[in-house]
């Protein structure tokens, strides 16, 4: 039940930052990237990841203020689950002397999400490796979708980053993982939302009235499967982003299609991802590998 627990509490978000991926950057990726240095790299990640799940881009959403405190604002950083399952993969890497200090925070971020897709019944695809961490995250350098945002929305922030609303659709069916903090979805529930079913609102309220998040799929919380889209479906998406997918007649199609085709959405969140994992990508030139996710070096 601990495991199950930690495992939903991690929301799936891709946290990302916009920037022009130069055509270095892109060569340096390849799945083979740490095999001279780490041959056991993703041995070591799938096993510290089997105890709980993540997502991220360059590590920057990691970096901790000198505070204390995260330096993105708090919708932005991850969930503490979210943070420890990196701390320990880092942990578990570094305790290998072939690997100490030689992998960075962003790659370990994405392998471990791959292994909290795989691990939870998802795709298990091949990550492309050789990203460097970025040195520093705030507000301002931290760009996101917003939970209510309508399609067009959406997509012109998908677009920016070279992905099409096919990619945007087939990645917002990783939110069958997870929860949200009720702050991200309280305005549309008590009937200010007509695109919600009813029970499910009436479900919501009572739900945060007895705690301060829901899961982003109730039914499966933790499998990564199709129910998400089946969710929508029946107006149970959480988010006002989630549920314009069904309501908006241009997107409808793609969410029908992958609802009833739970092996589609499997191929093209792996292309999706894979495409997403190449976006903003840190060279030597501007980034480092950290020793501490949480701070620069």
């Amino acid at each position: 039940m601990h495991s199950m627990a930690n495992r939903a509490a991690i929301i799936f978000v891709v946290v990302l930052k916009v920037a022009v991926l130069s055509s270095s950057a892109a060569a340096q990726l390849r799945p083979d990237y740490y095999a001279g240095v780490c041959p056991n790299l993703e041995g070591i990640v799938r096993s510290s990841v089997k105890q709980s799940m993540v997502q991220g881009c360059d590590a920057s959403v990691m970096i901790m203020g000198s505070t204390g405190d995260d330096e993105n604002p708090d919708e932005y950083s991850l969930k503490p689950e979210g943070f420890q399952t990196i701390l320990d993969a880092k942990a578990a890497v570094d305790s290998d002397p072939q690997c100490r200090y030689k992998v960075s925070c962003a790659d370990i971020i994405a392998l471990a999400t791959r292994e909290s897709v795989s691990q939870s019944g998802g795709p298990n695809y091949t990550v492309e490796l050789g990203r460097y961490d970025g040195k520093k995250s705030t507000d301002r350098s931290v760009r996101l979708p917003h939970p209510g945002d309508n399609l067009d929305s959406l997509n012109a922030y998908f677009s920016t980053l070279g992905l099409s609303q096919t990619d945007m659709i087939a990645l917002s069916g990783g939110h069958t993982l997870g929860a949200a903090d009720c702050g991200f979805f309280k305005y549309r529930i008590g009937g200010n939302d007509q695109s919600m079913n009813p029970s499910f609102d009436a479900q919501l309220q009572g739900t945060c009235a007895k705690q301060n998040f829901a899961f982003l799929d109730d039914v499966t919380p933790v499998g990564f499967d199709n129910f998400y889209y089946r969710n929508l479906q029946n107006g149970r998406g959480l988010l006002g982003s989630d549920q314009v997918l069904y309501t908006d007649e241009r997107s409808r199609g793609t969410v029908d299609f992958y609802a009833a085709n739970q092996g589609t959405f499997f191929s093209d969140f792996v292309i999706a991802m894979t495409k997403l994992g190449r976006v903003g990508v840190k060279t030597a030139a501007d980034g480092e590998i950290r020793r501490d996710c949480q701070y620069p070096n």
